[in-house]
């Protein structure tokens, strides 16, 4: 009998790599044993396997069957190889003809349906990414698997139905009543009309009575990428107005909505996405969230957390004090890179991370202590103690920090109706083209990821201009990273005023 190959895909973070499928048949007694570090979830793939083909009226050899999983060091996991191994074990028996260089990605029912799995648009990426132009998933994956560019899709409802169209004897096979309706689902992305649905609706600014400071600190934030860190007592628009940043942001470029949308498949969130995600997400994570939660981890490959999900959006994390410590600070490593690296016993995942940091606090704990602070029950030290769990490290990274006061009476009783988001974010939008015009031969696109470096070289200030951050520098209360924080949220408000400094 023939030595029986196909193809699937590992995944270790969002990197694919492609694995070669063998199964050979034996002349011993009946077994199935799978070769090439499975874990625990994939071992329970010879007995689905088995009972799939079964009932799709294409049962297994009952000799030995061996599947080999290369390369053999590569650790595999999931249900994603089901699909995979049946075909290279029908292949090994005879029962179809060679599949070729096509990849498979699904997972096996017991009664023959394939099963949409995670991560389906990071393999088919890694696929095409390795020269293989033909994918087979399962019928709810094939949306989002044609989401990648030059690929041909083939999306299957049955193991049977993937067997028919690889030459089997379709007498013997169990299809459902309306095969014919439910036929190959083949196209390829190079077919999209380029057309995208329209962008969700989010919080409009025009909601947001008075408050302008904190809206223009919103406005600067979204222009030139800062972090930003709003403090004031409950009720004065905190969350409100970190709720309506990503309104002001533009829609992501086809690479980034390509990378966000990955990250969304890869956590089950895009499944069955026909459109890639075009506008920057929005993750709230609640205080009691852990570090395995906002970062990312678990057992086996980490998983990406709330940061990553983020990624190209705003993180937004309310009551920023009442987080763990360890688990804010695990977020200053993401800040500087842009890159989430998670090394587990099981191996280590790569997740990018290049989100905009919103935080929000009260002033102490019972939240009374703006203005007079004549209601705020907390003592000095409860409130120095309060503030600590935000480091300063972890504050010398955020770019915009500002007091958030109570709405007034006059502000909240005029009945002005404040600028629309559309209004903001167009400005935001011609802000964020000169900075990229600017910007782009340092391989930057907005202010918050220039280094400062830069900035001093290629773009110095007259000495007048700067004098009191020189000084503030020489007396060590300023640091060189506040120094460089400074200058680019003053570039970011000359981009909204269309201005350009003198070198």
């Amino acid at each position: 009998m023939p030595l029986g190959r196909t193809h699937g895909v590992a995944l270790v973070g969002l990197t694919g790599h492609i694995v070669e499928v063998e199964a050979d048949i034996g002349q011993t007694l009946p077994a199935f044993v799978l070769l090439g570090l499975p874990d625990a979830s994939l071992h329970e793939a010879k007995d689905r396997i088995r009972s799939a083909a079964q009932n799709s009226g294409i049962p297994l050899s009952r000799r030995k069957i061996t599947v080999n999983l290369i390369p053999a060091t590569l650790p595999k996991r999931g249900s994603s190889f089901d699909l995979a191994i049946v075909v290279a074990a029908l292949r090994a028996a005879g029962d179809i003809r060679d599949p070729g260089q096509a990849v498979f990605i699904a997972e096996l029912g017991l009664d023959g349906r394939l099963r949409p799995v995670r991560g389906v648009l990071p393999a088919v990426m890694a696929a095409a990414g390795a020269g293989y132009s033909d994918v087979v998933v399962a019928a709810a994956n094939a949306d989002e698997a044609r989401l990648v560019p030059g690929v041909k899709v083939h999306g299957y409802r049955t193991l049977a139905e993937v067997a028919l169209a690889l030459g089997a004897d379709p007498l013997h096979l169990v299809l459902p009543e309306d095969s014919e309706a439910a036929a190959e689902v083949s196209m390829s992305s190079a077919d999209d009309d380029g057309a995208h649905p329209a962008p969700r609706d989010v919080p409009d600014m025009a909601d947001v009575a008075g408050q302008g400071d904190a809206r223009m600190a919103l406005e600067v934030a979204a222009a030139g990428a800062h972090h930003l860190l709003m403090t004031g007592p409950p009720g004065a628009g905190k969350t409100m107005l970190a709720e309506r940043l990503p309104g002001l942001l533009p829609d992501l470029d086809d690479s980034k909505a390509m990378e966000v949308t990955a990250i969304h498949s890869l956590g089950g969130i895009a499944a069955g996405r026909a459109s890639l995600i075009r506008r920057p997400p929005f993750e709230s994570p609640h205080h009691s969230s852990t570090a395995v939660a906002i970062i990312g981890g678990g057992t086996g490959i980490p998983r990406p957390g709330a940061a990553s999900r983020a990624h190209r959006g705003v993180l937004f994390l309310d009551e920023a004090p009442e987080y763990h410590r360890g688990v804010l600070d695990a977020l200053r490593q993401p800040l500087e890179s842009g890159q989430l690296v998670i090394q587990r016993s099981a191996g280590t995942a790569s997740y990018p991370a290049r989100f905009q940091l919103v935080l929000a606090a009260n002033p102490c704990p019972c939240g009374q202590a703006s203005a007079k602070g004549i209601n705020c029950t907390c003592t000095p030290f409860k409130r120095r103690q309060y503030f600590t769990r935000i480091s300063g490290p972890l504050l010398d990274r955020v770019d915009i920090q500002l007091s958030v006061p109570r709405v007034s009476f006059s502000d909240f009783a005029t009945g002005e109706t404040a600028e629309s988001s559309a209004v903001v974010a167009e400005r935001v939008k011609r802000a964020r083209l000169q900075q990229h015009r600017r910007l782009a031969p340092f391989g930057c696109e907005t202010n918050a990821e220039v280094p400062g470096r830069v900035l001093r070289n290629h773009f110095p200030l007259d000495r007048r201009i700067t004098r009191d951050m020189d000084r503030a520098l020489e007396r060590e209360t300023l640091t060189a990273r506040g120094y460089d924080r400074v200058l680019r949220v003053a570039w970011t408000l000359a981009d909204l005023r269309g201005r350009e400094t003198d070198r």
